[in-house]
């Protein structure tokens, strides 16, 4: 069970601290639950805490982890992905829904790549926005620097600019 001040990752939102465990009555139904704002979009999410395991929340990565990835993101060649958009997109929310950071670092890499020989059509452009996000919410947690510090590390990571 995490604790209030707990730093978290929550897949397809992104990292944040836990606030508050609360009990509220939601449709007639009391639960407890985790109160959690995600750092980079400015938003509170309520978790029931019996659900935890089904929604793979995890806690953040350590900063070992952290470097790890940004090195291998530093230093892996990435083919551009040539699969069909449709069977891309599905890949990448798989992805992007495990919650591990390695795939979501995947994910910024191929799209990044495949930009680079082609025009991003706008699912493309969103999911990789939204991989970005969700890795730049955890560069912030993890290091505690500010958005725009975290969004500049990657960038420099990858040479995504």
């Amino acid at each position: 069970m995490y604790q209030i001040g707990d730093k978290i990752f929550y897949p397809m939102h992104g990292a944040g601290i836990i606030e508050a465990i609360e009990e509220k009555e939601i449709l007639g139904e009391k639960q407890e639950y985790y109160i959690i704002n995600i750092t980079l979009k400015n938003i509170k999410v309520m978790i029931p805490i019996d659900k935890t395991d089904q929604l793979i929340i995890r806690e953040v990565v350590e900063p070992e982890t952290l470097e790890n990835v940004l090195t291998l993101m530093r230093t892996k060649e990435v083919d551009p992905a040539t699969n069909s958009y449709q069977q891309r997109q599905r890949t990448n929310v798989e992805k992007i829904k495990s919650g591990d950071i390695y795939e979501e670092a995947r994910v910024i890499c191929e799209l990044t790549s495949l930009s680079k020989t082609k025009k991003l059509g706008m699912g493309d452009k969103i999911m990789l926005n939204n991989a970005r996000q969700m890795l730049i919410s955890e560069l912030m947690l993890v290091k505690e620097i500010p958005e725009e510090t975290a969004e500049k590390l990657l960038d420099e990571t990858h040479h995504l600019n």
